[in-house]
């Protein structure tokens, strides 16, 4: 049987090398993706997905190795579907996210940014604050398994620590699965919320049955033990109640500016802490807010950009979907004594229209920080308002994105339709050894 050997040319967006199968000319011919191959390397590959114009593959040998191949810290990055990029050196990663951003907002958008910024840092290793842990009991091994899926799979890797997590929660995966297989309800706890605050870490147990007296004694003694938190979910997020103890609350700082700002473990916060203060003191730099502005802080969430926002402008009010999310974001302005400055309202982002926009009044600056689908609707409406009232136009526009590829559609909007320069664009290393590119672009009004 005849070995299959390619050469690696590239990255594509989920971490696998990309190379062509020869046509018989000489010229290159179907696409090949192979994971865990590298730039530059010469592999043998398995395919196990094949169509018409391109194959997925797994590599079988290495021949030629990359000078950028390191050895991965973890021991079940082979397995474990939590990371993609841990036999790459970390800033090889960051170039290749870059390069990302950058091919989406050309191939996509048709711009490109005047200055491409220098990447976004942080730790490399245990910054994961937050995560999903999925559970399941194995009736073969007679055990129960918690940590992410395996690579391209529904079933949960055979995991006995972590790297990505803080070491405190990675050496609570081996106890956490003694407990739950020791509970009576063993088998009908599907997952694990993480989160870790400042001083306090809450583990959410999603439960399809009532505890038991001797469940109750047993969470109570694991969390005594641990110095954790233990919430529960009976059904969807919204269930998920503080079970034991009872006299902590998560927290996060954003010390630059005195904020300090409660959550829960359900709630959408960064899931790096360290990364998130440099992305909001990045962000706050870029909008460059001056003492008279009026800034509008749309998917304002909790108010992770718009209490710090307070502390430089004359009014910002932040914007959210959820009545729920906007007050509690009210509630957190007033703990940090920035009410005076901010005002919440509610809006479903994704249907805003330039009428909207109108009733809003004039804003200075605008930070936009929507999830994955993008700001699509805000941006046409931007487009929208040049055409019948320019005036309330804002100066400047920084865009915080989770997605290349949506961040590079609304780009091309704001670009072609509201009449904004993309200024400047670059990423953020949000999360290490993912093919995950987190990024932020400036948009300057002509």
């Amino acid at each position: 049987m005849q070995e299959n050997i390619i050469d690696i040319k590239s990255l594509d967006m989920d971490a696998r090398g990309v190379g062509h199968i020869d046509n018989e000319d000489g010229s290159p011919g179907k696409v090949v993706f192979v994971e865990g191959a590298l730039p530059g390397e010469r592999v043998s590959f398995e395919t196990f997905k094949k169509k018409k114009n391109w194959e997925a593959a797994r590599m079988t040998a290495l021949h030629k190795e990359s000078s950028l191949r390191v050895k991965p810290k973890c021991v079940h990055f082979d397995n474990c579907g939590g990371c993609s990029m841990q036999h790459l050196e970390p800033s090889a990663q960051v170039a290749i996210k870059q390069r990302v951003l950058e091919d989406n907002l050309w191939h996509i958008g048709k711009v490109k940014p005047l200055t491409v910024m220098r990447p976004m840092y942080g730790p490399t290793w245990g910054y994961r604050y937050r995560a999903r842990l999925s559970v399941r009991h194995v009736a073969k091994k007679n055990a129960v398994l918690v940590g992410f899926h395996e690579k391209k799979s529904v079933f949960v890797a055979d995991m006995s620590s972590c790297q990505i997590l803080p070491p405190h929660v990675s050496d609570m995966l081996l106890p956490l699965r003694a407990l739950i297989g020791s509970l009576s309800l063993y088998n009908q706890v599907p997952q694990i919320e993480v989160a870790v605050g400042e001083d306090v870490t809450a583990l959410v147990l999603r439960i399809m049955a009532p505890l038991t007296a001797d469940d109750e004694v047993k969470l109570k003694a694991f969390a005594d033990q641990y110095q954790i938190q233990f919430w529960l979910q009976t059904k969807g997020p919204d269930t998920a109640a503080p079970y034991y103890p009872l006299d902590r609350e998560l927290h996060y700082l954003l010390p630059e500016f005195g904020v300090r700002m409660p959550f829960k473990p359900v709630d959408f916060t960064q899931v790096n802490h360290h990364i998130n203060r440099v992305l909001v003191h990045k962000a706050l730099g870029l909008l460059d807010v001056q003492a008279e502005d009026r800034v509008a802080d749309l998917f304002c969430g909790l108010g992770n950009f718009t209490l710090p926002l307070a502390t430089q402008g004359r009014e910002v009010v932040g914007i959210e979907g959820s009545t729920s999310l906007t007050e509690r974001a009210l509630d957190n302005a007033k703990a940090n004594g920035l009410s005076a400055k901010t005002s919440f309202s509610t809006r479903n982002l994704f249907e805003v229209t330039v009428e909207d926009l109108i009733a809003l009044g004039k804003f200075d600056r605008m930070l936009i920080d929507p999830p994955r689908d993008g700001a699509m609707a805000v941006s046409e409406a931007l487009g929208a308002l040049r055409a019948v009232r320019p005036d309330l136009l804002p100066k400047r526009i920084v865009y915080v994105s989770c997605s290349p590829s949506t961040l590079a559609r609304d780009a091309s909007v704001l670009v072609n339709q509201a009449g904004y320069t993309l200024s400047k664009a670059g990423v953020v290393n949000m999360f290490p050894h993912t093919s995950h590119v987190e990024s932020m672009a400036v948009f300057d009004l002509v």
